[in-house]
């Protein structure tokens, strides 16, 4: 009986001690809650201080309740905002956070869906509000001082081409805004917002398309000032063409009428030194021209009238230079 009574007593105290110890882990902060209240305080959340190990609780009446200590993770659904100069862009967010205040964690939130879930609705709001208080270029760009890679042949036709238009903040700026403005919310929660970033942002279809409509039409203003230029380049070089070959055209002709001017003066005083060298090659040469101004006058239907005593009807009387002396 004794021997029984031993066992019963060891077996309870068994359950007793394995009831009133528990471990905590280097990665977790633990706190007591006695019929869902808190009690005491809570253990290993202050980094300084190493308190993980053994501990002991109030056997069935007290609960240990576990939450991260580490840094953690929220990832925001993607949502299709408004920027200030009316364009619409889908924003994916994501932060890191971690409990600071357990107690007003596990009275505010319980768990940590409900933490995911308060954190979207505040840094939501927020990255909402701080997308419509600034235009698209501040939310896609970073660096105010990027020099984006220009084409050189179509920066010499427009300058501007290229060029960034100026920033205020830009991306990096507004996520600080937006974790400035969520911070303080969320702390009343117990929680620690660390750090927000923009994960991805994405233009709308419709955007899209605006922006494609725009670069197009800046590559035709670019295509039409080198088609407009290059047309100006071919008048030009017409024009010299035209004037150069009028100047060739004009010497040309100068050089011929003088070449024919000089030919005509050298045949007349050939003829002339014909004419006078011998009557009878004065009159050979007399009849060769008659007998050419039949050919170009003279043709199978030409009705001429001549009197007796002309020139041209010298020879159909008869060629008689003792006559035509006469």
């Amino acid at each position: 009986m004794k021997k029984i009574s031993t066992v019963f007593i060891l077996f309870f105290a068994a359950i007793f001690l394995a009831g009133s110890l528990y471990t905590i882990d280097q990665t977790e902060q633990v706190f007591i809650t006695q019929f869902g209240k808190f009690v005491g305080r809570p253990i290993n959340t202050d980094p300084a201080k190493n308190e993980a190990g053994l501990h002991f609780k109030m056997p069935f009446l007290h609960k240990v309740n576990r939450i991260e200590k580490r840094i953690l993770e929220w990832d925001g659904p993607p949502s299709e905002l408004y920027t200030r100069d009316k364009l619409i862009i889908s924003v994916d967010t994501f932060a890191r956070w971690r409990i600071t205040d357990p107690k007003t964690y596990f009275e505010k939130l319980r768990d940590e869906r409900s933490a995911l879930s308060r954190l979207n609705d505040f840094i939501g709001s927020e990255t909402r509000d701080v997308i419509a208080r600034n235009d698209l270029i501040e939310v896609i760009r970073n660096d105010k001082d990027r020099t984006p890679l220009r084409d050189e042949q179509l920066a010499e036709a427009d300058a501007n081409l290229g060029t960034l238009p100026p920033i205020k903040r830009g991306r990096n700026v507004l996520a600080e805004r937006i974790l400035e403005a969520a911070r303080p919310k969320v702390k009343n929660l117990g929680i620690e917002l660390i750090d927000v970033r923009f994960k991805r942002i994405n233009y709308n279809p419709g955007v899209i398309e605006k922006i494609y409509a725009r670069m197009a039409s800046e590559r035709n203003q670019i295509a039409e000032r080198f088609r407009s230029e290059g047309a100006g380049e071919a008048a030009k070089i017409i024009g010299r063409k035209e004037r150069d070959l009028q100047q060739i055209e004009s010497e040309a002709y100068r050089r011929e009428q003088e070449i024919r001017g000089k030919a005509d003066a050298e045949a007349t005083a050939i003829y002339a030194k014909a004419y006078t060298s011998s009557p009878v090659a004065a009159d050979y040469y007399k009849f060769i021209k008659t007998l050419e101004t039949y050919e170009a006058t003279l043709g199978k239907d030409t009705t001429t009238v001549l009197t007796s005593d002309s020139e041209l009807f010298r020879l159909f009387k008869g060629f008689n230079p003792d006559n035509d002396a006469n």
